[in-house]
């Protein structure tokens, strides 16, 4: 239908401008008619957009249906503003044929208003005005008669019943201003509505450019600027982990850095500590970035040392503030206090630090907040930051139908909320553990010595709030330091690693030179100690505990022919895996390791030379290398770099907590691999 297509359309063309609204923030709708398969009479319904979806990617899928007529109804049974929640379960009872998404709380808003088409948006601009203290006038001075000021309101019933009466008796008005919120307009088609809702962003923003104060959050602090970009970035991969282990005090959290200009201005004002205090305002927004962020009040001259003492203090310090704030709210039907630690984190001349239950949550808290600075820039610059009071942060913080919808999320995958690092991850055995790792719900940090195929195999698992690709020398110290910094500031640091890079070359001892034994050592024994020691590092400073894998092989115990270099590297690793689970093991690392026979498919190893050289030795075709493996195990199975993989997720997943220093063989069974 028509009225489907276009308003789907118009979604995503407001949706895909952050100017107009916020990721998943705000809600369209379309009203129309439609025949009633039962009775087929026309039948008035409302489709809009549902609870969770973004305007942006709105599909027909995400709309609700209801009908008019039901929902209308629901205005003779209200029992009023103090029971206004139970409401929502009525909308249930509304909805037509199967009636798509669920229903948002801001479906009465849309139903209840006496016009085809309604938008409800969080433009910076439109919220700025919102939370101006003196918006109401500003409102009457931006746009005359034509937008109207309706003061704070917790969105539901009640606020759709008096949008619903603003129209009823302001038939000029486009729109309204919806004090502490964001906006509404509507329109007797859909390109009228659309406009509407722009004509209100773009005058509110003009009004903001042309009236407002050059620096709306006063002057720079001397000692406060952004430092350059190489020392901001290093600065803040050292810090990632010490924030991110705070910020999982209550529960794991994956992070995401923001260093734009936006923020590091805000970081380097005097009203920055005032401003951050006075928290967010916009339900969408603070339901994202907890009631205020934590601040750092130190340059970021002060000594690394320095500055992570005093965020230890000051995240004390807030978890005893949040719990103040849940305590002076909370009452006998109040939901459990979900966590105390912080979402956002901001450090003057660094950045941003935003967290949540995976990279996407993250990131898009991270955005929110950006949203928040742009809106108390504008409010700043023509008026006064004003937010709504706290106590209604906290009705909506802790919303019943909030609670309902977080019980409603799919259980999280085993891995959620845990970042993993693989070594030699381009090909074969390490390209399968990472796209395990990711199927099982952990960011992945895809690395190689061949950075294309290692950003291959990142972009095959998914977007960057998924897996990103580092390109990694395993025996370069400087390259593994900065694969971890890379990690850092993609996901707030490393909770898994798998030292999977190796290589081999088959020769007699007598024919084995030095240079041909210190390959194998640089690559799998030197740098397998490289890359534990940087992630034992990071993890320490996370205080989160953490796995080490070592993809060894049955050559580290198994006498094979023409493999002294190889086997001796394998030993190596093998002991590696003693010794660091004996020495970690107090800092919560568990270090277990992996030996697998021979894979020879998809392997990086056996295509490059090593699979003619092996083939040589036994005398077989090299094309039948995998079936001569296979012949000769217990079990009469090829190994495949997905048996090795679902070892990796076994260690890791965990169902094996207790378990470190362990090997497991996945061999198909070699008798002289045995473990004894």
């Amino acid at each position: 239908m028509s009225e489907i297509s276009d308003l789907v359309a118009r979604s995503n063309r407001l949706g895909a401008d952050p100017r107009n609204t916020n990721y998943a923030g705000g809600n369209t709708s379309a009203k129309g008619t439609a025949t009633d398969p039962v009775t087929g009479r026309p039948t008035e319904l409302l489709w809009v957009k549902g609870s969770g979806g973004d305007l942006g990617t709105l599909t027909e899928a995400g709309l609700a249906v209801l009908r008019l007529d039901r929902l209308r109804a629901l205005t003779d049974v209200y029992p009023g503003v103090e029971r206004e929640d139970e409401m929502v379960a009525a909308f249930d009872h509304c909805l037509f044929g199967r009636g798509g998404a669920a229903p948002s709380i801001d479906t009465a808003m849309h139903g209840l208003v006496d016009a085809p088409h309604v938008d409800h948006l969080h433009p910076d601009a439109g919220i700025a005005i919102a939370t101006a203290a003196d918006g109401e006038a500003l409102t009457k001075e931006i746009f005359g008669d034509r937008v109207v000021w309706v003061p704070w309101r917790r969105p539901g019933f009640q606020l759709g019943l008096d949008i619903a009466a603003v129209k009823r008796a302001h038939p000029r008005a486009i729109g309204v201003v919806l004090g502490g919120h964001g906006i509404t307009a509507w329109g007797d088609t859909s390109a009228e509505c659309e406009a509407n809702s722009l004509e209100m962003i773009r005058a509110a923003q003009e009004y903001i450019d042309a009236r407002g104060a050059a620096e709306p959050f006063g002057a720079v602090v001397p000692g406060f600027e952004a430092l350059p970009e190489p020392q901001r970035r290093d600065r803040a991969a050292a810090l990632a982990p010490v924030i991110r282990g705070l910020a999982s005090t209550d529960r794991p959290q994956v992070g995401h850095f923001t260093d734009g200009d936006a923020v590091l201005d805000f970081l380097a004002r005097e009203k920055l500590a005032p401003l951050a205090a006075l928290g967010t305002s916009c339900p969408d927004h603070f339901l994202r970035t907890k009631v205020r962020p934590l601040v750092l009040d130190l340059p970021p001259s002060a000594p690394l040392d320095e500055a992570v003492a005093r965020l230890r203090e000051l995240h004390a310090a807030y978890r005893a503030d949040y719990a103040a704030y849940y305590d002076r709210h909370a009452d006998a039907d109040t939901p459990p206090m979900r966590g105390a630690d912080p979402a956002i984190v901001l450090v003057p001349g660094v950045g941003m630090f935003s967290f949540g239950a995976n990279k996407q949550t993250a990131r898009v808290a991270g955005e929110f907040y950006v949203n928040a600075i742009n809106v108390m820039r504008g409010a700043e610059a023509v008026s006064r930051y004003a937010p709504i009071a706290e106590e209604e942060k906290f009705r909506i913080e802790y919303w019943a139908l909030e609670e309902a919808k977080l019980r409603r999320m799919p259980a999280p995958k085993p891995l959620a909320t845990r970042v993993a690092l693989v070594t030699g991850a381009g090909s074969g055995i390490g390209k399968a553990i990472a796209e395990r790792l990711a199927a099982e719900g952990a960011c992945v940090v895809v690395t190689d010595r061949d950075g294309a195929s290692a950003a291959g195999v990142a972009e095959g698992i998914g977007g960057t709030d998924v897996a990103v690709s580092v390109p990694l020398d395993v025996t370069d110290e400087d390259a593994v330091a900065a694969a971890y910094r890379a990690a850092a500031l993609a996901f707030g640091g490393v909770d898994l690693v798998v030292n999977n890079a190796g290589l081999s070359i088959s020769k007699p001892l007598l024919d084995t030179t030095a240079r041909d034994w210190d390959l194998q050592h640089d690559v799998m024994a030197r740098g397998s100690f490289l890359v534990t020691r940087e992630g034992a590092r990071l993890m320490r400073e996370q205080g989160l505990g953490g796995d080490i894998v070592y993809i060894v092989s049955k050559n580290a115990v198994f006498v094979g022919p023409n493999n002294v270099a190889y086997g001796a590297a394998k030993a190596d690793q093998a002991h590696q895996v003693r010794l660091l689970a004996a020495e970690l093991g107090e800092h919560g690392i568990r270090v277990n390791g992996v030996n697998p026979d021979a894979v020879v498919r998809g392997s990086g190893i056996f295509a490059g030379g090593w699979g003619a050289q092996r083939a040589a030795v036994y005398g077989v075709e090299e094309e039948k290398l995998g079936e001569f493996y296979a012949q000769r195990t217990l079990l009469k199975k090829e190994v495949l770099p997905e048996h090795i993989a679902a070892a990796v997720f076994a260690l890791t997943g965990g169902d094996l907590p207790l378990t470190t220093g362990l090997h497991i063989p996945v061999d198909a069974g070699v008798a002289g691999g045995f473990l004894r």
